[in-house]
């Protein structure tokens, strides 16, 4: 897609509020683990927690293709701002595709127009690339569901405002879950002490315990019993969020590192002039636009409303593999400065990690890939 006047004007307002609000602030909210609400509403106001949804529901109407452009841009200053972003999206999406009318339009104007703040509930402590295998139940009783059950890994959990619940309300396996959109202020819904993470320490993640949490039956989202086609579709749209997040973490380690390399000197010269280093940076540079690529083409797939999963599933493997390879050059660049907080690019390596894991491990990908290729024809 070629860029409009629109478009354009977006990424610009974003570079420039990723600049003036994101990047002075990234270092010291996640040296003190401290999420930033106040950066979300005002992406919100700003127009950015609902990018990709229709205009008629409070969104933005825009292409996927810009959306993750967006997602790249905040990354680029501070991958929890950018993980944020690309974790509300996802949990706007099962309403916003599966949900019935009338409850889309109650709730997702809230939900899109950036004060309000979602989670989603899926992986549980002894499941989570087995996520068909859940236990947490929902009993009907009534005009409500009794939700119990323990959720785990939870992004946002205990400062959402809503809640993706995934759980079980028939037999064993995939087809016996459902879907509920649970308001995060309901009794018994119990978000857990945080968990001490290795990066993204300002991202709040958390186990969430249900003890018989009562969610309205009218907040049911599809028909009951097929949630898990819901969570399956949805994480094939968030995988390219996590996707553009790394590669714009890769971007600022890679930025970080050539300007590092520029300024250092050795032996009476720039670092960066010396063949070892600039093959590096060169590498790098390489890495990254491949995987902006492979990303921005699965995203055109979606909005032209081809089939995407399988491209979806190589970006977010490439690219946050890439991001795992950068991140560990950029600090291999800087040598001893580059193991040490005074620099950026120790935490980009802590960070870069989790994108590995998120949303689908890398080798939950690879699977995603290889089964059409080895299937019988």
């Amino acid at each position: 897609m070629l860029p409009t006047e629109e478009s354009e004007a977006l990424l610009g307002l974003v570079n420039e509020i990723a600049d003036a609000e994101l990047a002075p602030r990234a270092a010291a909210f996640e040296e003190r683990g401290e999420f930033p609400r106040d950066v979300l509403r005002l992406l919100g106001r700003s127009g950015l927690l609902g990018l990709p949804y229709p205009v008629e529901h409070g969104g933005g109407g825009q292409p996927y293709e810009v959306y993750l452009q967006v997602v790249e841009a905040l990354a680029r200053r501070w991958l929890t701002v950018a993980e944020a972003v690309s974790v509300h999206t996802l949990s706007c999406y099962p309403l916003a595709n599966h949900g019935a009318d009338a409850l889309r339009k109650r709730l997702l104007p809230e939900m899109l127009g950036g004060e309000l703040l979602g989670g989603y509930c899926l992986s549980e402590p002894q499941g989570g690339s087995d996520a068909a295998s859940l236990r947490t139940r929902a009993v009907r009783d009534d005009e409500t569901y009794v939700v119990s059950g323990t959720k785990a890994w939870i992004t946002h959990a205990g400062v959402a405002d809503f809640y993706n619940v995934f759980c079980r309300t028939g037999g064993p396996g995939a087809g016996g879950i459902s879907c509920l959109l649970a308001d995060a202020a309901t009794p018994g819904i119990l978000p857990q002490a945080r968990e001490r993470t290795m990066g993204l320490r300002a991202s709040p993640v958390a186990q969430i315990v249900f003890d018989g949490a009562r969610v309205p039956a009218d907040r049911l989202v599809g028909d009951e019993n097929h949630g898990f086609a819901i969570a399956m579709s949805a994480l094939d749209s968030g995988r390219l969020g996590i996707a553009a997040s790394a590669v714009g973490l890769a971007q600022a380690a890679l930025d970080h590192a050539a300007e590092y390399a520029r300024e250092r000197e050795q032996f009476g010269r720039a670092i960066g002039t010396f063949q070892g280093i600039g093959f590096m940076l060169a590498d790098m540079d390489t890495r990254i636009s491949a995987a902006r690529a492979l990303t921005l083409h699965a995203a055109r797939l979606r909005d032209r409303g081809a089939p995407f999963s399988i491209e979806s599933a190589k970006a977010k493997l490439f690219a946050t593999d890439v991001a795992m390879a950068v991140t560990i050059d950029a600090v291999q660049i800087l040598g001893g400065a580059g193991y040490v907080s005074d620099h950026p690019v120790e935490r980009y390596l802590r960070e870069a990690k989790v994108l590995q894991i998120v949303e689908g491990t890398n080798q939950i990908q690879r699977l995603v890939i290889a089964r059409p290729l080895t299937s019988p024809r």
